[in-house]
């Protein structure tokens, strides 16, 4: 890793990052935002004054996020409903956003699915890399008149990028047997591809993009895991060779991406641990990126091939 903050490492928390940061009069935009990663990251800063709002598929579940939050913090939170694998609610949603006039200083692409079975979004896409990454790739790029010069955006990707490239001969699996690994993998390169892209374009108007393994965290993210899955990682645990972080620990690298004055200027940079990571092409570590996540060259093209499946350019 490269040390940004002599302090900051695997156990970094959320709030730890956040001291000494004061993000009053600051907008925070979390996708799922109710529970696991996007709550604690939620709750850290609006106990820090940002004023918050995170999305969900549920409104019931929202409600409940939402007393959680008020009651943790004081602070107002709103919730958004939003389905990242459907187009129509993606597209209602940025309206929504946009309607309002607001300007949004941090958006944290946080909400994801991992190694599901085999299914299709409403429009027709391969889940993961349809959820994971095309939900988010439509949502920030409808959004971005309002984000505001200093601002940031995070993905949320993860060391499972080292699974998989982007298969751009076979994104859906059409052609290839279903693996829910490769697609993970593949959509997590996707995230951090996106950063890059995204990156690219919106450095002059002062905004950065990040990518970031938050580390392996028991949250709601494995809900989808088939028991031998679950079995197979618990004896890493045991064994001691996946070291397992706390919420807060996990919330830490993103909360550290969307606020950390040290990197500005690091735009499209993958993170992990609450630092810049190296880009490594055999280390079996997790804080390493494999060097077809960042590749300027792939980004473009998974760009241009996103931009195809939404039937929609974006001009930044």
């Amino acid at each position: 890793m490269i040390p940004n903050r002599p302090d900051f490492g695997f156990a970094t928390t959320a709030d730890e990052v956040l001291d000494g940061i004061d993000l009053a009069g600051k907008t925070v935009l979390i996708t799922g935002g109710t529970s696991g990663l996007g709550a604690e990251s939620a709750r850290a800063m609006a106990a820090k004054g940002a004023h918050v709002i995170i999305t969900a598929r549920d409104t019931e579940k929202a409600g409940r996020a939402l007393s959680a939050l008020k009651d943790a913090t004081g602070a107002e939170v709103q919730a958004e409903t939003l389905e990242l694998g459907c187009f129509a609610s993606i597209r209602a949603f940025a309206d929504r956003i946009l309607a309002r006039d607001s300007q949004i200083d941090i958006l944290i692409n946080n909400a994801g699915i991992m190694a599901c079975d085999e299914a299709r979004t409403e429009d027709g896409l391969e889940m993961q890399f349809g959820a994971n990454h095309i939900g988010h790739f439509l949502m920030t790029n409808l959004i971005v008149p309002s984000l505001v010069s200093g601002g940031r955006v995070v993905s949320l990707s993860s060391s499972g990028h080292q699974i998989s490239p982007v298969v751009f001969d076979d994104i859906q699996f059409e052609t290839r047997a279903y693996n829910r690994w490769a697609a993970y993998g593949q959509a997590k390169t996707a995230n951090a591809l996106f950063a890059v892209g995204l990156n690219t374009r919106l450095a002059g108007r002062g905004i950065e993009a990040f990518a970031v393994h938050p580390g392996a965290i028991m949250t709601e993210l494995a809900r989808h895991m088939p028991d031998d899955d679950v079995a197979m990682f618990q004896e890493r645990i045991d064994a001691g060779t996946l070291p397992m972080k706390t919420v807060g620990q996990g919330a830490a690298t993103q909360v550290y991406a969307a606020t950390a004055p040290e990197i500005a200027g690091m735009g499209g940079s993958f993170l992990a641990d609450c630092g810049i990571c190296p880009v490594d092409a055999k280390t079996e570590v997790q804080t390493v990126v494999r060097p077809y996540a960042v590749d300027p060259d792939l980004a473009e093209r998974l760009w241009s091939v996103s931009e195809k499946i939404v039937g929609q350019q974006f001009q930044h």
